[in-house]
Protein backbone atom coordinates (compact mmCIF):
# COMPACT_ATOMS: atom_id res chain seq x y z
CA UNK A 1 0.00 0.00 0.00
CA UNK A 2 1.11 3.71 -0.72
CA UNK A 3 0.10 6.96 -1.16
CA UNK A 4 1.23 9.54 -3.57
CA UNK A 5 1.16 13.15 -2.34
CA UNK A 6 1.95 16.83 -3.63
CA UNK A 7 4.42 18.96 -2.37
CA UNK A 8 5.42 22.31 -2.87
CA UNK A 9 9.49 22.89 -1.66
CA UNK A 10 11.26 26.24 -0.65
CA UNK A 11 15.05 25.58 -0.82
CA UNK A 12 17.40 27.54 1.21
CA UNK A 13 15.24 27.59 3.94
CA UNK A 14 16.07 28.21 7.72
CA UNK A 15 15.25 24.47 8.76
CA UNK A 16 13.37 21.70 7.42
CA UNK A 17 9.83 21.97 8.55
CA UNK A 18 6.41 21.53 6.93
CA UNK A 19 4.99 24.84 6.80
CA UNK A 20 0.79 23.64 5.76
CA UNK A 21 -1.27 22.39 3.34
CA UNK A 22 -1.89 25.10 0.32
CA UNK A 23 -5.59 24.83 -1.03
CA UNK A 24 -5.35 22.11 -3.52
CA UNK A 25 -4.01 20.41 -0.49
CA UNK A 26 -0.15 20.53 -1.59
CA UNK A 27 1.72 20.42 0.92
CA UNK A 28 4.23 23.24 1.60
CA UNK A 29 7.59 22.03 2.95
CA UNK A 30 10.77 24.03 3.63
CA UNK A 31 14.22 22.77 3.17
CA UNK A 32 17.73 23.94 4.21
CA UNK A 33 19.24 22.37 1.19
CA UNK A 34 19.77 24.39 -1.92
CA UNK A 35 17.90 22.81 -5.43
CA UNK A 36 21.83 22.16 -6.82
CA UNK A 37 22.94 18.57 -7.83
CA UNK A 38 19.83 16.97 -6.13
CA UNK A 39 20.86 18.04 -2.91
CA UNK A 40 16.89 19.56 -2.34
CA UNK A 41 15.58 16.40 -3.13
CA UNK A 42 17.92 14.32 -1.11
CA UNK A 43 17.04 16.07 1.78
CA UNK A 44 13.34 15.48 0.63
CA UNK A 45 13.62 11.77 0.87
CA UNK A 46 15.12 11.66 4.23
CA UNK A 47 13.12 14.76 5.93
CA UNK A 48 9.77 12.36 4.93
CA UNK A 49 11.39 9.37 6.06
CA UNK A 50 12.00 10.55 9.06
CA UNK A 51 8.31 12.60 9.73
CA UNK A 52 6.62 9.80 8.32
CA UNK A 53 8.40 6.63 9.77
CA UNK A 54 9.23 4.90 7.28
CA UNK A 55 12.92 3.71 5.15
CA UNK A 56 13.70 6.06 2.90
CA UNK A 57 13.69 3.43 0.37
CA UNK A 58 9.91 3.61 0.71
CA UNK A 59 9.91 7.47 -0.09
CA UNK A 60 10.41 8.08 -3.97
CA UNK A 61 9.74 11.39 -6.07
CA UNK A 62 7.58 9.87 -9.21
CA UNK A 63 8.20 13.32 -10.75
CA UNK A 64 9.34 16.68 -10.05
CA UNK A 65 12.48 16.32 -9.73
CA UNK A 66 13.70 19.46 -11.41
CA UNK A 67 11.00 21.67 -10.12
CA UNK A 68 9.80 22.82 -6.74
CA UNK A 69 6.30 21.25 -7.11
CA UNK A 70 7.03 17.23 -7.11
CA UNK A 71 4.82 13.88 -7.09
CA UNK A 72 6.04 11.90 -3.80
CA UNK A 73 5.24 7.93 -3.42
CA UNK A 74 5.18 6.58 -0.07
CA UNK A 75 4.76 3.29 1.32
CA UNK A 76 3.49 2.21 4.22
Amino acid sequence: MFQIIKIKVIPRAGKNEIVGKLADGTFKIKLKAPPVDGKANEELVKFLSKEWGVAKSEVCIVSGQKTRTKLVQIAN
